[in-house]
């Protein structure tokens, strides 16, 4: 009487939105300024090059040279106040120095302040994906009892179904908080 092919499916969407919601959680974490140097920080740049949009990975290199500095390499040398301006429209909060053949990012040490504002940010990002994990599981719910009132699924089986939901949805939860948790620590630590 079960039709094991649609709970399949619906475990895999399943899966797959809350695998999507940690890696959004760890691609926004990893955008953070955390007062060491981190290329991911421009990887959403955009720059005006040949008359359209590009990112910047695509116009250079982006290298750390050390601790607290990125080095932007462009391949063409004529993009230099191109990307320089793109750094400076993008409120990074971090002043970019042009030597003419390359373009360093220096970042200040973080203030007690604002890593604690960071925290913040951080925690509520984290909040986010877990009520974004809690809709995904309010979506299976609805699936499993759809499935129910149209006699694919029997009643056990719907309740085995809502225990495997619960499981993996607090699974996805705990993977969400450990992530945040290791972002807080990175920034009071540096």
């Amino acid at each position: 009487m079960v039709d094991n092919e649609k709970v399949e499916e619906m475990y895999l969407v399943l899966d797959d939105k809350l695998e999507k919601t940690l890696s959004v959680l760890r691609e926004n974490f990893a955008a953070i300024r955390a007062g060491r140097a981190n290329p991911h920080i421009l990887d959403k740049l955009q720059v005006e090059a040949y008359g359209m949009m590009s990112p910047l990975n695509q116009l250079g290199n982006v290298a750390v040279s050390d601790a607290r500095c990125l080095v932007i390499s462009p391949w063409d040398k004529s993009l230099l106040k191109a990307i320089e301006k793109a750094i400076l429209a993008s409120n990074i909060g971090i002043t970019p120095t042009n030597d003419g053949s390359v373009i360093r990012l220096v970042f200040p040490e973080l203030t007690e302040e604002r890593r604690k504002d960071l925290v913040k940010q951080v925690r509520k990002m984290g909040e986010e994906s877990k009520v974004a994990a809690r809709n995904i599981r309010r979506e299976a719910m609805e699936t499993v009892k759809k499935m129910k009132t149209g006699k694919e699924l029997s009643e056990d089986e719907s309740k085995n179904c809502e225990i495997d939901i619960e499981k993996r949805i607090s699974e996805a939860i705990e993977e969400l908080d450990k992530v945040v948790s290791a972002k807080e620590k990175e920034l009071m630590t540096i």
